[in-house]
Order: C-alpha cells, then sequence, then structure tokens
C-alpha cells in the first residue's frame, strides 16, 4: 500500500500540470478562435499557429514532468522528433505542404484579399487567404478555391493594386492611314477613362494590321468595367469614323484595276524617332518596377566601385544618396503605395 501511494505522489504534480496546460489550452481556444465566431481564413491563419505551437511545446513540457527515468524520457523525445521529422518530410504529399505553402504566402506577400489574380484559366478577386486555400471570387461571381501548393507551383499573376494597365486589340485594313487609327484609338482610351494611352503595331497579317490600344488605369477595382468600356469605345470611334473592322480575320475580294495599289490616300511619313530611350514611351509605363530594380543595381554598383576605389567623398555621398532615394522609390512600389509613370491620382 505503501508502494502505491508513493508511486501515486511522484505522479500528481504530473497529473497537476497535464491539468493546467489541458485548462490553459482550452482558454486559449476559445480566446482565439472560439469566442469570435465565424472568422474568416485570413484572420484565423496565425491563431491556429499560435495555438500549434502551444500545443508542441505543452507535450514537450509534459513529457519532461513525467516521473519516469532520463532513457525512456529521451526515448519518447526521440519519437515524437522522429514523427516530426517524418511529417516534414512527407509533407510534398499530404496537406502539411499546403500547411508550409500558405506560411510561405504570407511570408512573400505578393497579394492580399481584394487583389485580382490570374492562374492558368481562372481569373478573380481574393476572398480569402487560409493556411491551406486561397479562395477568390470569379467573374461570374463563383467562388473558387486553390490549394496554396498550385499558387507556389504555378505562375501566378497578381494585377497591381496601384493600378495597371487596360488593352484591346483591333485588325484594320491596309487601306487605312495609321496616324488616322491612331488617333481614333487614343480617343476611344480617353473616352473609357484610361490616362497616358498608346498604340502599339502588334502584327502585319496576311489580310489586316493588328492594333492594341492601352492606356494606365489608376482604380484597379473597376478593371472589367474598363476592360468593356475600352472595346465598346474602339468600336463606336471606328465606326463612328467609317472604319472598317477586320477582326478577327477579315478577306475582301476585290476587282480592281492592274495599276491600283491597296495603300491609304495622301500617306504622310512619321517624323523619325528622336535618339535614346523616349520617357514617354510604352515600356516606361510598363515595367516601371523592373526599370527601378535595374537603376538600383546600377545605383549600388557604383557605390561599391567608388567606396573600392576610395573615391571621393563628394561623389560617393551623391551616390548614396541616389542610391537611398532608388530603393525607396522600388519599395513603394512594391507595396503599392506609389502609382507607376503615367498614371493620374
Amino acid at each position: 500500500m505503501h508502494t502505491w501511494t508513493e508511486a501515486l505522489a511522484d505522479w500528481v504534480p504530473a497529473l497537476i500540470l497535464l491539468a493546467v496546460m489541458a485548462a490553459a489550452l482550452t482558454g486559449l481556444h476559445w480566446w482565439l478562435l472560439a469566442r469570435r465566431g465565424e472568422l474568416g481564413s485570413e484572420a484565423r491563419l496565425p491563431r491556429q499557429l499560435l495555438l500549434a505551437g502551444v500545443t508542441l511545446v505543452t507535450a514537450l513540457l509534459v513529457v519532461l514532468a513525467l516521473p519516469i527515468s532520463d532513457a525512456l524520457r529521451g526515448q519518447i523525445l526521440s519519437l515524437l522528433g522522429v514523427v516530426l521529422t517524418a511529417v516534414i518530410g512527407l509533407s510534398s504529399t499530404t496537406f502539411v505542404a499546403n500547411a508550409m505553402a500558405g506560411v510561405m504566402l504570407r511570408v512573400v506577400g505578393q497579394f492580399r484579399p481584394g487583389d485580382f489574380i490570374r492562374l492558368n484559366e481562372q481569373f478573380g478577386r481574393v476572398t480569402e487567404r487560409g493556411l491551406f486555400h486561397v479562395e477568390i471570387q470569379t467573374e461570374d461571381r463563383d467562388l473558387t478555391t486553390f490549394p496554396n501548393l498550385l499558387l507556389i507551383t504555378h505562375p501566378l499573376t497578381v494585377v497591381h493594386h496601384s493600378g495597371t494597365i487596360v488593352s484591346a486589340q483591333v485588325s484594320l485594313g491596309y487601306d487605312i492611314p495609321r496616324t488616322t487609327v491612331e488617333s481614333a484609338l487614343c480617343n476611344a482610351a480617353e473616352q473609357a477613362g484610361l490616362t497616358d494611352p498608346f498604340v502599339q503595331v502588334v502584327a502585319l497579317q496576311d489580310f489586316s494590321v493588328l492594333y492594341r490600344i492601352a492606356g494606365s488605369l489608376a482604380e484597379v477595382k473597376h478593371l472589367l468595367t474598363v476592360r468593356s468600356n475600352l472595346r465598346k469605345a474602339v468600336m463606336d470611334q471606328l465606326h463612328g469614323q467609317g472604319l472598317e473592322i477586320a477582326s478577327p480575320t477579315l478577306m475582301n475580294q476585290r476587282k480592281l484595276p492592274d495599276d491600283q495599289r491597296i495603300a491609304p490616300p495622301q500617306v504622310r511619313l512619321a517624323p523619325a524617332p528622336p535618339a535614346g530611350v523616349d520617357p514617354e514611351a510604352p515600356e516606361a509605363k510598363v515595367f516601371d518596377k523592373a526599370e527601378l530594380a535595374e537603376a538600383v543595381v546600377q545605383a549600388r554598383q557604383t557605390v561599391e566601385h567608388l567606396e573600392a576605389n576610395a573615391g571621393g567623398e563628394a561623389a560617393l555621398t551623391s551616390a548614396r544618396d541616389q542610391l537611398t532615394q532608388l530603393e525607396s522609390q522600388l519599395n513603394e512600389v512594391k507595396h503599392g503605395s506609389a502609382r507607376a509613370p503615367g498614371m493620374a491620382d
């Protein structure tokens, strides 16, 4: 009887610790999740991670408090380590992989709820980011769920919330002057609410010329409407000027005299573009982040070169100031606090 009493006394501290830990975990679960009702996946993720971490620590404390020999305690801890390692090792084919991918997406911070994203053929706005999945609402108002692992293993397109480029393509005949087309398409872009419109000749096709009209959109929440309005405005402008649209493919067979050529009347050659890179060129508006990233690399190389060769103090200070300014601009573009060049406020 005395032996049983002593054995029970040895287990009392461990049992008390187990009861306290169970009560603490129950209270923590209520505090983080239960009392807050139906939390979205975005809000539940950090709470779930915290609760999982506390549970793991609790299990280790209970094992350490058990009245067992050091050898047996070491074996139990080794077993827990093996189990944890096996779970991590098998994560590529289990739900743990999605949890790790969810943590990775949170750390990278590439997108947030409300952003437009495109994955494969799916396009929509992000509604939830959870530990295991991301949910988007498509153009049909349907909800589509992607496992997090899919998002980190496939190319993901994110519409920058500080502004984007909206474009449309249209095919027109070779008999229409290019300057006339550019004027009509720019008017269509402005009518659709776009700023800084520009026109590109995409391809010289067999029976028509493929043009692309694009412009800057600052408020991306109206992306779908503006895309539709741009196409409407393109048709209205071209039809209003009596210009025939040849999209997608239109082949006309007309009887013409042998000496008549298919060309627009009174074609005026456009002036030669100035030497160097035009700051108003489409590349300056489309690749603003890439241009800033390249400038940061070049500025950093300049600073390293001056430091290595003991350059003048004034030149080194100027180079460092320029690097700091460029890094600040790049950071603003990354976090969406700055608009792309050419975008209206």
